[in-house]
């Protein structure tokens, strides 16, 4: 049993330095790609990053921090993984500073980003509640147990229950105009909970088959392929759509919470994460996962009213927060319309995991 105990705690912690790795990773890569954008603001041919160093090595960052966070589902359990996606919204946070081009007298600065540091304190001291607390359950996700707890009852319920609030929530957006954030966002996150199921899904039986058990010929990984991709696709398009209504710090502060707490609920329900954990773990879990939710609001809240990024050097494209989409819990880093001001078909969209805009047109 002990021998047990640690190895699950071994692969948890292997799964939460895999996810901190890739969001930080993404954090850096994506403001490096809009750094490659903003120097050729101007440029006659809008395709012309395609041929700088510097996007392509943003993209190759991109994909290695993509690729960190999908293997972090084979090892750690999805109510740990999700959560830490907070990392890129800090990484962002801390890359600000470290390119700010104003210096403010102490005082100043203290009042104008003390809220800021808060936030931060609080979303390191949640994350570390969270990883220390969370679930410590693990087990080989074979297709067949795939399978099992696809046909559980409380699963049928819970995506019965999903499919139904977000036909209700895409018929008021749709036919009803109720372009509200918090409706399109929880249409991201009802989406998002049920990418990082397949996610956690398709990661396992992908480390399985490396290791000499073949599980891609199984009817339920096509499936859980096919699910993963078309999510993912979707929530890009309605984030794409938030981006043109909405700032993108509101942006990345809501839905990383709604996020986040639809991908625990899924964890919970599909993967039974929390079964074997007593009231005291739990309790501190969510305690945890709390202070991140407040820490994450906090910095993000005031995150509008300074000016930095990687990309502020260049008045052509205005600073915001960069992150990553990870898997149901994005954040674009694209400029943003506001909510008061009329949306231009030459503004731009977000995409999930590469690079933007250029020149106003669509990459």
């Amino acid at each position: 049993m002990d021998r047990l105990n640690e190895d699950s705690y071994t692969n948890n912690l292997i799964g939460t330095l895999l996810a901190i790795f890739g969001n930080v990773l993404v954090s850096i890569s994506l403001n490096i790609q809009k750094y490659g954008h903003v120097i050729i603001v101007g440029a006659k041919d809008p395709h012309m990053f395609f041929r700088t160093k510097t996007w392509w090595f943003g993209f190759f960052l991109t994909s290695l921090g993509e690729t960190a966070n999908f293997v972090s589902y084979a090892f750690a359990p999805l109510s740990l993984i999700a959560p830490l996606n907070a990392v890129s919204i800090l990484t962002s946070f801390i890359l600000s500073f470290i390119f700010m081009p104003e210096k403010y007298r102490p005082k100043d600065f203290a009042k104008r980003y003390g809220l800021s540091f808060l936030g931060a304190v609080l979303a390191i001291g949640g994350a570390y509640l969270f990883v220390a607390f969370g679930p410590n359950w693990h087990e080989k996700l074979t297709a067949e147990i795939v399978v099992r707890h696809l046909v559980g009852w409380p699963v049928l319920l819970y995506l019965v229950l999903e499919i139904i609030s977000f036909c209700l929530l895409l018929y008021f957006y749709k036919q009803r105009e109720a372009n509200y954030l918090v409706v399109i966002m929880l249409l991201v996150s009802l989406l998002g909970s049920v990418t990082v199921i397949t996610v956690k899904a398709v990661s396992h039986m992908l480390i399985l088959t490396l290791e000499g058990s073949m599980q891609l010929d199984y009817p339920i990984f096509s499936v859980m392929f096919v699910c993963m991709v078309s999510t993912v696709t979707f929530q890009a398009r309605f984030l794409s759509q938030a981006c043109k209504l909405y700032d993108t710090c509101l942006i990345a502060s809501v839905n990383y919470i709604l996020s986040t707490v639809f991908a625990v609920l899924a964890g919970a329900v599909f993967y039974l994460e929390f079964s074997n954990e007593d009231v005291l773990h739990v309790c501190m879990f969510l305690l945890g996962t709390a202070a991140c939710f407040l820490g994450v609001f906090l910095v993000t809240k005031n995150k509008k009213r300074s000016v930095p990024t990687i990309h502020s050097t260049s008045p052509a494209v205005p600073p915001d927060f960069s992150g990553t989409f990870s898997y149901g819990a994005l954040v674009s880093n694209d400029r943003a319309t506001s909510a008061h001001q009329p949306v231009s078909g030459k503004q731009a969209t977000s995409s999930v995991g590469t690079t933007r805009v250029s020149n106003g047109k669509e990459d």
